[in-house]
């Protein structure tokens, strides 16, 4: 087991992720782009296939946006930090900016398996890193502010396990279904309010 040596406050690592978070959310619309001089009829065709990317950009801004919330609110219980907890957040914020690329696929290429199964992976990544971190804290509580975490500390973790297994689920019955898998990340959202209000009772 590594050693835990406090290394200062967060500060840094959450600017860091503020930074990060904002331009992933940025290059989710490079792809944008209609091209110039369209006559009317092109014009309407071409606005007609930038709904994928609209639909991809869309899931991103809001997955993108719970994982933010949710670095946040992990960081906001942390008084220092150390090796460790720094390594497991820039592993999360590393796969945080590849989700754009993961998107373009599902906006270009929905209709491929594999395109599926590899946005559910990145998803899945970003969920197990937050979990890592989360644990990590929940071992180390010299780390912690003096208010540690909620007491709904064990509905908190169970929150991120849910989007964690419905996603690396997702991943085989992608491969085997194709975009219908796409169908059980819709399903983990009643599971997923559920939980947070049992949550929010617990606090």
């Amino acid at each position: 087991m590594w050693n835990s040596i406090p290394d200062g406050g967060p500060e840094r690592l959450v600017a860091l992720a503020d930074g990060v978070f904002a331009i992933a959310l940025t290059l989710l619309v490079l792809d944008f782009s209609v091209p110039p001089d369209l006559p009317s009829h092109e014009y309407t065709d071409a606005l007609r296939e930038l709904l994928p990317n609209l639909a991809a950009y869309a899931l991103s801004v809001l997955v993108l946006g719970a994982f933010w919330r949710e670095n946040r609110r992990i960081l906001g219980y942390v008084r220092q930090v150390d090796g460790q907890l720094i390594g497991l957040s820039i592993l999360g914020l590393g796969v945080a900016a590849l989700l754009p690329f993961p998107t373009k696929l599902l906006a270009e290429y929905g209709r491929e398996p594999e395109s599926v199964a590899v946005y559910a992976a990145t998803v899945a990544a970003l969920g197990a890193a937050d979990l890592a971190v989360v644990l990590l804290l929940a071992r180390r509580p010299w780390l912690r502010g003096p208010a540690g975490p909620p007491e709904g500390f064990r509905l908190y973790v169970l929150d991120l396990a849910v989007t964690v297994v419905v996603f690396v689920a997702s991943v085989p019955l992608a491969l085997v279904y194709g975009p219908a898998a796409m169908w059980l990340w819709a399903a983990m959202a009643p599971i997923k309010v559920v939980i947070g209000r049992r949550s929010q009772k617990a606090r």
